[in-house]
C-alpha cells in the first residue's frame, strides 16, 4: 500500500479484526497512515455466499476511502 499511495495510487487495506493491531504497528513501523477496512474474524471458513455479503457491507465504505484519496 505504502508503494502504490507514493505513486500516487489510492488503495484501502481490507483485513479482519484480528490483525488491526498488527497493521497499527506495521503503519507506525512505516511512518504511513494507511486506509483500511476491517472486516469480523475468521474468512477462510466461510461460504463465498457470505464472503459476497461480506463485500456487499463494506463495498461503500472502501470505495469512499479510495475516492478520498484521489482528493
Amino acid at each position: 500500500m505504502a508503494d502504490l499511495e507514493s505513486r500516487g495510487i489510492p488503495s484501502v487495506g481490507v483485513a479482519t479484526t484480528e490483525f488491526i493491531d498488527a497493521a497499527a504497528v506495521q503503519a507506525k513501523s512505516l511512518g504511513i497512515d494507511p486506509a483500511y477496512v476491517f472486516i469480523p474474524h475468521p474468512v477462510q471458513d466461510r461460504t463465498d455466499d457470505e464472503l459476497r455479503a461480506l463485500a456487499d457491507v463494506h463495498f461503500d465504505s472502501i470505495i469512499a476511502l479510495l475516492l478520498k484519496g484521489n482528493q
